[in-house]
């Protein structure tokens, strides 16, 4: 049975003992099946990975005694990535994959189009831990509070480089222009279902620090088109 992983925001010296949340001593105990002993892995987004032993486990709480370090804190390139929220399920998918993909921030933009449900980032963000748990990441990207597209734009920060996915450039190639693909900070923007608007691309391509690129020859859904922008990204300028 593979040891499972945990994030606690909490300190994780060697032999200090640790307190679980009531789910997380619920899920050792009875979903697991685990008792007094039993080894868990341990990361808080900081410190890198531990492993620890459970000293107690039950419905009401619990709590880990931390034994040593099992790997070094790695953090994620700095990447942000934006995107227009879309139906709940493919909300989801896009913050688990780019927690799993190396993202440094998950920031939920509203655009002209965007057509969604209220934005719990409270939910995003328990999603972002659950999937940094199981793809074995020791970083855990924020889940920021929804902003307006024009408002986020008003303050950008010319040092940080916008990759503007623009769905009108399909069929126009792919990837990061190699005269763009510069190191440093950068974010991934991801339109919403309908795309963008002419007033709305024209702001981006009037950025200084924007860069418009194509996804390939075929329209994607945000949801895809989220992947393989990070992808992209990843393979030009990341820590692939």
């Amino acid at each position: 049975m593979a040891v499972p992983r945990l994030y606690l925001d909490h300190p994780l010296a060697p032999g200090q003992t640790v307190p679980l949340e009531r789910a997380q001593a619920h899920y050792l105990s009875s979903v697991m099946r685990l008792g007094a002993g039993a080894e868990v892995l341990v990361f808080n987004g900081r410190d890198g990975e531990v492993l620890a032993r459970i000293e107690e486990a039950g419905k009401r709480g619990g709590s880990l005694r931390v034994e040593a370090a099992t790997k070094p804190q790695m953090a994620p390139p700095d990447l942000w990535l934006l995107f227009a929220p879309i139906k709940k399920a493919r909300t989801d998918f896009i913050v688990e994959k780019a927690t799993e993909m190396g993202a440094a921030r998950i920031l939920p933009v509203l655009t002209d189009y965007t057509n969604a449900e209220r934005v719990r980032t409270d939910r995003l963000q328990a999603h972002a831990v659950e999937a940094a748990e199981q793809c074995g990441g020791t970083y855990v990207p924020q889940v920021a509070e929804p902003v307006k597209l024009g408002a986020l734009l008003d303050g950008w920060d010319p040092a940080r480089r916008l990759m503007f996915c623009d769905e009108a450039l399909v069929g126009a190639g792919s990837g990061l222009p190699a005269r763009a693909a510069a190191p440093g900070p950068w974010a991934i923007l991801i339109g919403p279902e309908g795309g963008f608007t002419e007033v709305e691309r024209k702001r981006m391509a009037g950025l200084e620090a924007s860069v418009a690129v194509s996804l390939g020859p075929r329209i994607l859904r945000a949801d895809t088109a989220a992947v393989a922008a990070m992808t992209l990204w990843q393979s030009a300028l990341g820590d692939w």
